[in-house]
Protein backbone atom coordinates (compact mmCIF):
# COMPACT_ATOMS: atom_id res chain seq x y z
CA UNK A 1 0.00 0.00 0.00
CA UNK A 2 2.81 2.38 0.90
CA UNK A 3 4.36 1.93 -2.52
CA UNK A 4 1.18 3.17 -4.22
CA UNK A 5 1.43 6.41 -2.27
CA UNK A 6 4.65 7.27 -4.11
CA UNK A 7 2.53 7.50 -7.27
CA UNK A 8 -0.77 8.77 -5.84
CA UNK A 9 0.59 11.73 -3.85
CA UNK A 10 2.62 13.27 -6.72
CA UNK A 11 -0.29 12.74 -9.12
CA UNK A 12 -2.74 14.36 -6.68
CA UNK A 13 -0.36 17.22 -6.05
CA UNK A 14 0.16 17.76 -9.77
CA UNK A 15 -3.59 17.72 -10.40
CA UNK A 16 -4.21 20.23 -7.62
CA UNK A 17 -1.52 22.64 -8.81
CA UNK A 18 -2.67 22.37 -12.43
CA UNK A 19 -6.29 22.96 -11.43
CA UNK A 20 -5.39 26.02 -9.35
CA UNK A 21 -3.26 27.44 -12.14
CA UNK A 22 -5.98 26.97 -14.76
CA UNK A 23 -8.61 28.35 -12.37
CA UNK A 24 -6.65 31.60 -12.36
CA UNK A 25 -5.80 31.41 -16.06
CA UNK A 26 -8.86 29.95 -17.83
CA UNK A 27 -7.89 31.55 -21.16
CA UNK A 28 -5.40 28.72 -21.66
CA UNK A 29 -8.22 26.22 -22.24
CA UNK A 30 -11.26 28.38 -22.94
CA UNK A 31 -12.01 31.23 -25.31
CA UNK A 32 -13.61 34.11 -23.41
CA UNK A 33 -17.30 34.59 -24.15
CA UNK A 34 -18.14 37.82 -25.94
CA UNK A 35 -21.54 39.13 -24.86
CA UNK A 36 -23.36 41.90 -26.69
CA UNK A 37 -23.75 43.71 -23.37
CA UNK A 38 -22.35 43.90 -19.86
CA UNK A 39 -24.63 44.48 -16.88
CA UNK A 40 -23.58 46.16 -13.65
CA UNK A 41 -27.02 47.60 -12.84
CA UNK A 42 -30.00 45.21 -13.12
CA UNK A 43 -33.53 46.27 -12.17
CA UNK A 44 -35.56 43.49 -10.51
CA UNK A 45 -39.12 43.46 -11.86
CA UNK A 46 -38.31 46.89 -13.26
CA UNK A 47 -37.46 48.27 -9.82
CA UNK A 48 -40.25 46.97 -7.60
CA UNK A 49 -39.28 49.16 -4.64
CA UNK A 50 -39.69 52.50 -6.39
CA UNK A 51 -42.68 51.85 -8.64
CA UNK A 52 -45.32 49.10 -8.78
CA UNK A 53 -43.49 46.02 -10.06
CA UNK A 54 -43.46 45.06 -13.73
CA UNK A 55 -45.44 48.09 -14.91
CA UNK A 56 -44.36 50.27 -17.80
CA UNK A 57 -43.89 53.08 -15.29
CA UNK A 58 -41.44 50.91 -13.32
CA UNK A 59 -39.44 49.90 -16.40
CA UNK A 60 -39.36 53.50 -17.67
CA UNK A 61 -38.13 54.74 -14.30
CA UNK A 62 -35.40 52.09 -14.24
CA UNK A 63 -34.22 53.02 -17.74
CA UNK A 64 -34.18 56.69 -16.73
CA UNK A 65 -31.94 55.64 -13.83
CA UNK A 66 -29.50 54.17 -16.36
CA UNK A 67 -30.15 50.52 -15.64
CA UNK A 68 -28.18 48.10 -17.82
CA UNK A 69 -30.81 45.36 -17.86
CA UNK A 70 -34.46 44.83 -16.99
CA UNK A 71 -35.44 41.62 -15.19
CA UNK A 72 -38.96 40.26 -15.60
CA UNK A 73 -41.20 37.18 -15.78
CA UNK A 74 -43.76 36.26 -18.43
CA UNK A 75 -47.04 34.37 -18.61
CA UNK A 76 -49.60 33.60 -21.31
CA UNK A 77 -53.20 34.81 -21.24
CA UNK A 78 -56.13 32.63 -22.27
CA UNK A 79 -56.30 34.42 -25.62
CA UNK A 80 -52.59 33.91 -26.29
CA UNK A 81 -50.91 37.18 -25.29
CA UNK A 82 -47.52 37.22 -23.55
CA UNK A 83 -47.79 39.50 -20.53
CA UNK A 84 -45.23 40.62 -17.96
CA UNK A 85 -46.04 39.45 -14.45
CA UNK A 86 -44.08 37.72 -11.72
CA UNK A 87 -47.01 35.56 -10.59
CA UNK A 88 -49.35 33.38 -12.61
CA UNK A 89 -51.95 33.64 -9.84
CA UNK A 90 -52.78 37.32 -9.33
CA UNK A 91 -53.93 37.27 -5.70
CA UNK A 92 -50.75 38.82 -4.26
CA UNK A 93 -50.43 41.46 -6.95
CA UNK A 94 -54.06 42.43 -7.56
CA UNK A 95 -56.14 41.03 -4.71
CA UNK A 96 -58.05 38.83 -7.17
CA UNK A 97 -57.64 35.06 -6.82
CA UNK A 98 -57.46 34.36 -10.56
CA UNK A 99 -54.80 33.05 -12.92
CA UNK A 100 -53.48 34.84 -15.98
CA UNK A 101 -53.98 31.74 -18.12
CA UNK A 102 -57.71 31.74 -17.29
CA UNK A 103 -58.31 35.32 -18.43
CA UNK A 104 -58.27 37.19 -21.72
CA UNK A 105 -55.98 40.19 -21.96
CA UNK A 106 -58.80 42.72 -21.64
CA UNK A 107 -60.03 41.06 -18.43
CA UNK A 108 -56.77 41.23 -16.47
CA UNK A 109 -57.26 43.20 -13.22
CA UNK A 110 -55.13 46.15 -12.16
CA UNK A 111 -52.32 45.89 -9.64
CA UNK A 112 -53.04 46.99 -6.07
CA UNK A 113 -52.52 50.67 -5.25
CA UNK A 114 -49.85 49.66 -2.72
CA UNK A 115 -47.77 46.51 -3.25
CA UNK A 116 -45.38 45.01 -0.73
CA UNK A 117 -41.81 44.64 -1.96
CA UNK A 118 -41.01 40.92 -1.86
CA UNK A 119 -37.33 41.44 -1.07
CA UNK A 120 -37.84 44.28 1.40
CA UNK A 121 -40.42 42.94 3.83
CA UNK A 122 -42.72 45.57 5.34
CA UNK A 123 -42.00 48.14 2.62
CA UNK A 124 -44.46 49.06 -0.12
CA UNK A 125 -44.29 50.58 -3.58
CA UNK A 126 -46.83 52.84 -5.26
CA UNK A 127 -47.32 54.43 -8.66
CA UNK A 128 -49.83 55.88 -11.07
CA UNK A 129 -49.50 52.95 -13.46
CA UNK A 130 -51.20 49.73 -12.31
CA UNK A 131 -51.65 47.98 -15.65
CA UNK A 132 -50.26 44.54 -16.55
CA UNK A 133 -48.33 45.07 -19.77
CA UNK A 134 -47.58 43.12 -22.91
CA UNK A 135 -44.00 41.92 -23.44
CA UNK A 136 -44.31 43.21 -27.01
CA UNK A 137 -45.01 46.75 -25.79
CA UNK A 138 -41.88 46.64 -23.63
CA UNK A 139 -39.82 45.53 -26.63
CA UNK A 140 -41.29 48.36 -28.70
CA UNK A 141 -40.53 51.01 -26.12
CA UNK A 142 -37.02 49.84 -25.22
CA UNK A 143 -35.60 48.21 -28.36
CA UNK A 144 -31.96 48.49 -27.24
CA UNK A 145 -32.26 47.67 -23.52
CA UNK A 146 -31.20 44.12 -22.53
CA UNK A 147 -33.97 42.08 -20.91
CA UNK A 148 -33.72 39.01 -18.70
CA UNK A 149 -36.87 36.88 -19.10
CA UNK A 150 -37.57 34.19 -16.52
CA UNK A 151 -39.85 31.38 -17.61
CA UNK A 152 -41.45 29.85 -14.53
CA UNK A 153 -43.94 27.44 -16.05
CA UNK A 154 -43.41 24.48 -18.36
CA UNK A 155 -45.47 25.95 -21.17
CA UNK A 156 -44.26 25.26 -24.70
CA UNK A 157 -46.70 27.78 -26.21
CA UNK A 158 -45.37 30.53 -23.93
CA UNK A 159 -41.75 29.69 -24.75
CA UNK A 160 -42.50 29.68 -28.48
CA UNK A 161 -44.29 33.04 -28.35
CA UNK A 162 -41.53 34.68 -26.31
CA UNK A 163 -38.97 33.40 -28.80
CA UNK A 164 -41.07 34.64 -31.72
CA UNK A 165 -41.28 38.14 -30.22
CA UNK A 166 -37.55 38.19 -29.57
CA UNK A 167 -36.90 37.31 -33.22
CA UNK A 168 -39.53 39.74 -34.49
CA UNK A 169 -37.88 42.65 -32.69
CA UNK A 170 -34.34 41.51 -33.53
CA UNK A 171 -33.29 41.11 -29.88
CA UNK A 172 -31.69 37.67 -29.78
CA UNK A 173 -28.32 39.00 -28.62
CA UNK A 174 -29.75 41.21 -25.85
CA UNK A 175 -32.52 39.00 -24.45
CA UNK A 176 -31.65 36.30 -21.94
CA UNK A 177 -33.38 33.00 -21.17
CA UNK A 178 -33.71 32.39 -17.43
CA UNK A 179 -35.33 29.60 -15.45
CA UNK A 180 -34.60 27.80 -12.21
CA UNK A 181 -35.66 24.48 -13.77
CA UNK A 182 -33.36 22.59 -16.13
CA UNK A 183 -36.19 20.92 -18.07
CA UNK A 184 -37.74 24.31 -18.86
CA UNK A 185 -34.36 25.76 -19.82
CA UNK A 186 -33.80 22.85 -22.19
CA UNK A 187 -37.05 23.71 -23.99
CA UNK A 188 -36.10 27.40 -24.11
CA UNK A 189 -32.72 26.62 -25.64
CA UNK A 190 -34.27 24.19 -28.14
CA UNK A 191 -36.79 26.82 -29.20
CA UNK A 192 -34.18 29.55 -29.60
CA UNK A 193 -30.54 28.52 -29.19
CA UNK A 194 -29.28 31.94 -30.32
CA UNK A 195 -30.27 33.65 -27.07
CA UNK A 196 -27.79 33.69 -24.18
CA UNK A 197 -28.92 31.81 -21.09
CA UNK A 198 -28.35 31.42 -17.38
CA UNK A 199 -27.46 28.66 -14.98
CA UNK A 200 -30.47 26.80 -13.62
CA UNK A 201 -30.48 25.58 -10.01
CA UNK A 202 -29.36 22.12 -11.10
CA UNK A 203 -26.57 23.49 -13.23
CA UNK A 204 -25.56 25.83 -10.41
CA UNK A 205 -25.13 22.85 -8.09
CA UNK A 206 -23.05 21.13 -10.76
CA UNK A 207 -20.95 24.28 -11.02
CA UNK A 208 -20.20 24.17 -7.29
CA UNK A 209 -19.29 20.48 -7.46
CA UNK A 210 -16.92 21.15 -10.36
CA UNK A 211 -15.36 24.06 -8.47
CA UNK A 212 -14.73 22.13 -5.24
CA UNK A 213 -13.51 19.02 -7.05
CA UNK A 214 -11.02 21.05 -9.06
CA UNK A 215 -12.59 20.02 -12.37
CA UNK A 216 -14.12 23.39 -13.26
CA UNK A 217 -11.12 24.74 -15.23
CA UNK A 218 -11.27 21.73 -17.54
CA UNK A 219 -15.03 21.81 -18.30
CA UNK A 220 -16.67 23.96 -21.04
CA UNK A 221 -19.66 26.05 -19.95
CA UNK A 222 -22.47 27.14 -22.26
CA UNK A 223 -24.10 29.59 -19.87
CA UNK A 224 -23.37 33.32 -20.08
CA UNK A 225 -24.82 34.38 -16.71
CA UNK A 226 -24.92 33.16 -13.12
CA UNK A 227 -27.57 34.69 -10.88
CA UNK A 228 -27.75 33.88 -7.18
CA UNK A 229 -29.14 35.19 -3.91
CA UNK A 230 -26.83 37.28 -1.79
CA UNK A 231 -27.26 35.06 1.30
CA UNK A 232 -27.03 37.88 3.86
CA UNK A 233 -30.40 39.28 2.76
CA UNK A 234 -32.24 36.06 3.65
CA UNK A 235 -34.28 36.37 6.88
CA UNK A 236 -33.47 40.10 7.05
CA UNK A 237 -34.76 41.79 3.91
CA UNK A 238 -36.22 38.66 2.35
CA UNK A 239 -38.24 36.23 4.47
CA UNK A 240 -38.40 32.89 2.61
CA UNK A 241 -41.36 30.51 2.69
CA UNK A 242 -39.11 27.48 3.03
CA UNK A 243 -38.63 26.46 6.67
CA UNK A 244 -35.12 25.17 6.00
CA UNK A 245 -34.04 28.61 4.81
CA UNK A 246 -35.19 30.17 8.07
CA UNK A 247 -32.36 28.36 9.86
CA UNK A 248 -29.42 30.73 10.39
CA UNK A 249 -26.91 27.90 10.35
CA UNK A 250 -28.15 26.71 6.96
CA UNK A 251 -27.82 30.22 5.54
CA UNK A 252 -24.31 30.49 6.98
CA UNK A 253 -23.29 27.23 5.30
CA UNK A 254 -24.84 28.37 1.98
CA UNK A 255 -22.94 31.65 2.21
CA UNK A 256 -19.60 29.95 2.88
CA UNK A 257 -20.12 27.46 0.04
CA UNK A 258 -21.36 29.88 -2.61
CA UNK A 259 -19.80 33.29 -2.00
CA UNK A 260 -16.36 32.34 -3.34
CA UNK A 261 -14.24 35.05 -4.90
CA UNK A 262 -12.12 32.45 -6.67
CA UNK A 263 -15.19 31.01 -8.38
CA UNK A 264 -16.61 34.39 -9.39
CA UNK A 265 -13.26 35.64 -10.71
CA UNK A 266 -12.83 32.47 -12.75
CA UNK A 267 -16.28 32.86 -14.30
CA UNK A 268 -15.68 36.54 -15.05
CA UNK A 269 -12.39 35.70 -16.79
CA UNK A 270 -14.32 33.25 -18.95
CA UNK A 271 -16.79 35.98 -19.87
CA UNK A 272 -19.60 34.68 -17.64
CA UNK A 273 -21.31 37.49 -15.75
CA UNK A 274 -22.19 37.00 -12.06
CA UNK A 275 -25.28 38.80 -10.75
CA UNK A 276 -26.18 38.76 -7.04
CA UNK A 277 -29.70 39.68 -5.90
CA UNK A 278 -31.81 41.25 -4.55
CA UNK A 279 -29.66 44.01 -3.03
CA UNK A 280 -31.91 46.72 -1.62
CA UNK A 281 -29.55 48.34 0.87
CA UNK A 282 -26.15 49.92 0.30
CA UNK A 283 -24.44 47.42 2.60
CA UNK A 284 -25.76 44.58 0.43
CA UNK A 285 -24.64 46.27 -2.78
CA UNK A 286 -21.22 46.76 -1.19
CA UNK A 287 -21.03 43.11 -0.09
CA UNK A 288 -22.04 41.83 -3.53
CA UNK A 289 -19.33 43.74 -5.37
CA UNK A 290 -16.78 42.93 -2.66
CA UNK A 291 -17.22 39.19 -3.18
CA UNK A 292 -16.75 39.49 -6.92
CA UNK A 293 -20.16 40.07 -8.50
CA UNK A 294 -19.95 41.68 -11.93
CA UNK A 295 -23.49 43.03 -11.50
CA UNK A 296 -26.13 43.64 -8.85
CA UNK A 297 -29.89 43.22 -9.11
CA UNK A 298 -32.04 45.59 -7.08
CA UNK A 299 -35.61 46.73 -6.45
CA UNK A 300 -34.28 50.29 -6.03
CA UNK A 301 -32.71 51.48 -9.30
CA UNK A 302 -31.97 54.99 -8.01
CA UNK A 303 -30.18 53.59 -4.94
CA UNK A 304 -27.92 51.44 -7.11
CA UNK A 305 -27.34 54.29 -9.59
CA UNK A 306 -26.26 56.59 -6.77
CA UNK A 307 -23.94 53.91 -5.42
CA UNK A 308 -22.31 53.36 -8.80
CA UNK A 309 -21.91 57.11 -9.31
CA UNK A 310 -19.94 57.37 -6.08
CA UNK A 311 -17.89 54.24 -6.75
CA UNK A 312 -16.39 54.83 -10.22
CA UNK A 313 -13.95 51.94 -9.80
CA UNK A 314 -16.95 49.59 -10.19
CA UNK A 315 -18.64 51.30 -13.11
CA UNK A 316 -18.10 54.31 -15.30
CA UNK A 317 -19.05 57.60 -13.60
CA UNK A 318 -22.52 59.00 -14.21
CA UNK A 319 -23.33 61.91 -16.45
Amino acid sequence: MASYMYYILPALGGYTLTSLYLLRNPHILHKKKRSAFHCTHISHRGGAGERIESTMEAFTHAVNESTDMLELDCHLTCDGHVVVSHDENLLRQTGHDVTISSLNLEDLPLYKERLEVTFNAGHYSMGKDRKIILLEDLFKKFPKIPVNIEIKEDNSALIAKVSSLVKQYDREDITVWASVKSDIMKKCRTENPSMPYMFTVGRGLQLLMLYYSGLLPFVPLGESFLQFYLPQIINRAYIPDSSILKNRMIISVIEKLTMRQGLFKHLAKRGIQVHLFVCNEERDIEAAFAVGATGVMTDYPSLLSNYLCTHPHIAAPCG
